[in-house]
């Protein structure tokens, strides 16, 4: 999902968001250590689109100051 699309979103879905992402992130790193990951690219996936979530978070928070 790109920025522009998060950015639309509001506080609440992009939580719900980070939440699954970092679910989805906890069960890469199962399916890896039990060695079932068949797409390890999707770690840099799930991780980039918590860093933007993270971030537009971190600028409303700083926008509302």
């Amino acid at each position: 999902m790109t920025a522009i699309e998060l950015r639309a979103q509001n506080n609440a879905e992009l939580a719900r968001k980070l939440d699954d992402a970092y679910q989805e992130l906890f069960n890469l790193r199962f399916q890896r250590a039990t060695g079932k990951l068949a797409n390890t690219a999707r770690f840099q996936v799930v991780k980039r689109e918590i860093a933007r979530i993270k971030t537009i978070l971190r600028e409303r928070e700083l926008a509302g100051e």
